[in-house]
């Protein structure tokens, strides 16, 4: 698979399933997706999903998709996987597939993902998705994995969640602004006399290190952060066999 990723959550099994396989609870998490609807299906069949995402306020990109769930196992582990495709030609992901699976460890589960698709619009949307989409997706698929970790450790609702990063992106941000402008300002204050210049010499100093602490320092513990998700596989990843006997959703 393309991509990986893996977090261990200190949950109860049956609760990390409910908040990944109920449409209504997972799209409040996954900062992948809109909205996630499941589809009519007759008794014994894949489960068929419609899936939106929306990129912009005035663009949709929807698709559809077909999963299937392993939850007894005989090793104690679960399995879900899925086939996905969008037809709008806006969109530069055209079809995929992947899997989750659910790790019993000690107290907690690892929860891991892999998947890939094939993107579309040729040469310039293989460009495209290697340099834009694919690090996109990862960095996006690894937040939201730690979103669904705060919920479930700590009860931070993943609108609460949302809000803090929001909120901390905000002050770093504003850090970084008044930083840089006191830079300049301070460069002109060595024009102004040896005091001002011996001024000048240390306060660059302190808004340098406020700039590093504020692109460099760690997330708050309650703040989701893609960086606390493993991202390459501790040993080699395989798709699941239930994977191979889904269909392509066309």
């Amino acid at each position: 698979m393309g991509l990986y990723i893996e977090t261990r959550i200190r949950a109860d099994l049956d609760d990390l399933w409910s908040r990944t396989q109920e449409p209504s609870r997972h799209q409040r998490w996954d900062l992948r997706f809109t909205e996630i609807t499941h589809l009519p299906r007759a008794e014994g069949e894949p489960q068929r999903f419609r899936y939106a995402t929306r990129v912009l306020p005035f663009l949709t990109l929807a698709g559809t998709g077909v999963c299937a769930g392993e939850k007894e196992r005989p090793d104690g582990t679960r399995t879900s996987a899925l086939r996905f495709s969008s037809p709008h030609p806006l969109s530069l992901l055209a079809e995929g597939s992947g899997y989750w699976r659910y790790v019993p460890d000690g107290d907690g589960v690892r929860f891991l993902t892999g998947y890939d698709y094939r993107p579309r619009w040729g040469a310039f949307g293989a460009l495209a998705d290697r340099l834009v989409l694919r690090p996109l997706m990862g960095w996006a698929t690894a937040w939201s994995f730690d979103r669904l970790r705060l919920w479930l450790e700590h009860g931070i609702t993943p609108e609460r969640a949302r809000a803090n990063w929001l909120a901390e992106l905000a002050v770093r941000g504003l850090v970084i602004a008044t930083a840089t402008t006191g830079l300049a300002q301070g460069s002109a204050l060595r024009l102004l006399g040896p005091f001002a210049a011996s001024t000048a010499f240390l306060c660059p100093l302190l808004l340098a290190v406020a700039i590093c602490l504020a692109l460099f320092k760690a997330p708050l513990a309650r703040t989701p952060a893609a960086r606390r998700c493993l991202r390459t596989p501790p040993t080699r990843a395989c798709a699941p066999r239930l994977l191979r006997a889904l269909e392509n959703p066309r």
